[in-house]
């Protein structure tokens, strides 16, 4: 089963945001930072899922476990409904992804297990401002 541990993070909430995506996949690994442009802290966790997924189902991925630290994030996939509805499009653009896969399941995991995620999540927020080399 492939190990996708996602993050987002901004640099204030709306400030520039990236997401972070660490593939464990029959011992090696992948690891992405994408900038996300501005928007506030929730939005990018949603973003680093809908870019987890997307990118799961265009490898061919079919058997899948997402990890995140947010528990907004997997309490929204647990009862696929969120209150803030400013969300809910992208809960649903997510949830459609995830049902295209043979097997998905969303863990929530506490943040000293996803600092990889983490880390690559912070890389794209520099990346975003065009501070990375």
């Amino acid at each position: 089963m492939i190990e996708v541990y996602t993050d987002g993070a901004s640099a204030g909430n709306p400030g520039p945001s990236g997401a972070g995506i660490f593939i464990k996949n029959s011992g090696s690994v992948e690891r992405f930072s994408i900038p996300l442009g501005m928007m506030e802290n929730h939005e990018a966790e949603y973003h680093a899922v809908i870019k987890g997924l997307e990118y799961c189902l265009e490898k061919g991925y079919t058997t899948v476990s997402f990890r995140t630290d947010s528990q907004l994030i997997s309490q929204a996939f647990e009862k696929e409904f969120v209150k803030n509805k400013r969300y809910s499009p992208l809960l649903d653009k997510a949830l459609e992804l995830s049902s295209q896969l043979d097997l998905f399941f969303m863990k929530w995991i506490p943040s000293s297990e996803n600092k990889s995620a983490d880390e690559l999540a912070r890389r794209a927020i520099r990346l975003n401002e065009g501070t990375e080399e």
